[in-house]
């Protein structure tokens, strides 16, 4: 399927202005300093929020 009419450069640029990529945010682990995701469990002490941990195996 062909376009009817081209696309002005400006209306191409704009409808691709929503597509750009975004660093990923993240946050101190309040109990080792680790950056880790927020809302996320800590991936090197396991801590979730006061009172939760996980525990990870060690899978070789």
């Amino acid at each position: 399927m062909v376009p009817q009419q081209r696309q002005s450069r400006t209306q191409g640029r704009m409808r691709r202005s929503h597509d750009a990529l975004t660093a990923r945010r993240t946050v101190r682990c309040p109990n080792c300093g680790a950056h880790k995701l927020p809302h996320a469990a800590c991936r090197d002490c396991g801590y979730v929020r006061p009172g939760l941990k996980l525990e990870f195996s060690k899978e070789d």
